[in-house]
């Protein structure tokens, strides 16, 4: 028994659940999960598809949805809702680690790569759900 809930895996909807799942798996070298790894045959097949680490461990859920109301932010017209903040130890891997997700179909929607205190920088994945690479230790 524990004490607390662990957290299984954040889930992101989105209209395109396998290149959803393709950006995060190449981004952040994961993995499906055996048997969500197959190319969508049908309207079904890519529903739901698990990403796991080097170690088998669930980190990330892409769900199939109609409809998704892309984020405006930093408008406030439509919220982040969720955003999920990924750390990388040195300026020059915060910028790398850009450059590969623009190559991967991200977009930049603020860049503090200059802030001394605390430099990062948010992008929109290909489907507009908002995230951080910043540098911490």
């Amino acid at each position: 028994m524990t004490d607390f809930p662990r957290l299984m895996h954040t889930a992101l909807d989105t209209t395109d659940a396998r290149g959803l799942a393709d950006f995060y798996c190449e981004l952040l070298g994961l993995h499906c999960r055996p048997g969500d790894e197959r190319p969508a045959t049908g309207p079904d097949d890519a529903d739901w598809i698990v990403l796991l680490d080097a170690d088998d461990v669930r980190r990330l859920a892409v769900q199939q949805v109609d409809e998704l109301a892309r984020s405006t932010w930093p408008s406030h017209e439509v919220p982040m809702q969720l955003h999920v903040d990924y750390a990388v130890p040195t300026l020059a891997e915060l910028e790398r680690h850009r450059d590969r997700a623009l190559a991967l179909g991200a977009t930049v929607l603020l860049d503090r790569t200059a802030d001394d205190g605390e430099p990062l920088v948010v992008l929109g994945d290909p489907a507009g759900h908002p995230f951080c690479l910043l540098v911490a230790p």
